[in-house]
């Protein structure tokens, strides 16, 4: 690798973090205002996670055939266009005076998440692929917490000194300027000299791969289920405790803010150690430890802090299991499989942990169900690593 081709990998790289920050920030908009659409729209916190798994819910159909869109449209225009229909859900949303055209624009913004989601993670497969994937794998999700860290403490102050409405049409400008970004910066890795032209991309595939990428697909969903509902119901949580709601905002945001600098060292580590599963069980056992004391306010920013710190690390080590499950041939293909089955858990949980708040009327049992969530990835980790070792003999 030339060092022109390794710098130009790293830019490539920051410029899809910041677009890809635009993801996080317009599925937080939602969250962050719950309290002002249970006040103003007389919403209960049931259809609030509805709302909220809403946003995934294309991904259930969706996921296939961008992975088969691949095969006529060039990945930056997927991006783009992703990016626009997060745009364009979010000026639906802030236009929504009930629940129909606010569920309407979490969908629109939905498919668009699919999209780009897909096809950010495959640039970053193509430029990154052999050599130091986790790590940058780690950088890219890391976009995920930057938007949302963004959005717990930026949505929250938008509605609280103008008016919920106005989360959406920030987000929805951000992810606007993203999808300009992309279409104008972004470029495919050079073949290296003397390299073979790429394989055509095979529509399906093998029994091994498939059961794999279905493996990494429900860790990467379990993980990310847990700590969307943390992100969810933690500040409740502290309310209840006697925090204030832009106190317990801030306080549960500390997570996100450090995952964006936490998620990058794990996969660092976890590329120089060789030691990726180690990594990703010591992060699982953290993280389940910090949720299921949050109840303990008096603490509570010291477990937000290690929650993000150590619990979230390991996210650039899951998504770096794409590229042991799928040939790259199958990537395009692969990745729609892989995002299918994360959208499947991801649509389901969060209107699971609203239930469990309405019925108990306690959002801590909600926590709950999330360290629940995050022990299970661990446990899906673990099935991938037999499953792998099984099919290689």
């Amino acid at each position: 690798m030339t060092i022109e081709v390794a710098s130009t990998r790293w830019l490539i790289l920051t410029m899809l973090f910041a677009c890809r920050t635009g993801l996080g920030f317009q599925f937080q908009a939602l969250g962050s205002v719950s309290s002002s659409l249970v006040d103003q729209l007389g919403f209960n916190y049931a259809q609030i996670g509805t709302l909220i798994g809403l946003f995934m819910l294309p991904g259930l159909v969706l996921s296939l055939p961008a992975g088969f869109a691949g095969r006529h449209l060039a990945d930056r225009t997927l991006v783009a266009l992703g990016l626009l229909a997060l745009a364009l859900g979010g000026a639906l949303a802030a236009a929504a005076q009930g629940f129909g055209l606010l569920a309407l624009g979490r969908i629109a913004a939905g498919v668009g998440f699919v999209f780009s989601t897909v096809y950010f993670t495959k640039m970053v497969a193509d430029w990154f692929a052999g050599r130091d994937l986790a790590t940058a794998m780690g950088i890219l999700v890391a976009s995920w917490p930057m938007g949302i860290a963004m959005g717990q403490i930026g949505h929250v102050w938008i509605a609280a000194n103008y008016d919920w409405r106005m989360a959406f049409v920030v987000a929805a400008g951000y992810c606007m300027v993203g999808a300009a970004a992309v279409a104008l910066l972004y470029r495919v890795p050079p073949r290296p000299a003397g390299a073979a032209p790429a394989p055509v991309a095979a529509p399906g595939l093998p029994r091994n791969e498939l059961v794999l990428t279905l493996l990494a697909a429900a860790v990467w969903g379990l993980f990310n289920a847990g700590y969307i509902v943390f992100l969810s119901f933690a500040p409740r949580v502290l309310v209840d405790g006697g925090y204030g709601a832009t106190e317990a905002a801030a306080v549960i945001s500390v997570a996100s803010w450090v995952m964006i600098f936490s998620i990058a060292a794990g996969g660092r580590i976890a590329d120089r150690t060789g030691k990726r599963d180690l990594v990703l069980y010591v992060c699982a056992a953290v993280a389940v430890v910090c949720v299921l004391l949050m109840r303990e306010v008096a603490i509570a920013l010291w477990l937000s802090l290690a929650f993000g710190l150590v619990g979230m690390a390991s996210a650039g080590v899951i998504m770096a299991l794409t590229g042991e499950a799928m040939a790259p041939q199958r990537r395009a293909f692969g990745m729609g499989v892989f995002f299918s089955g994360y959208f499947v858990i991801m649509t389901a949980t969060p209107p699971v942990a609203g239930w469990l708040y309405d019925k108990s009327g306690d959002a801590y049992v909600s926590l709950v169900f999330a360290g629940g969530l995050l022990a299970a990835a661990a446990l899906a980790n673990w099935a991938f690593r037999s499953a792998k070792k099984r099919f290689s003999t």
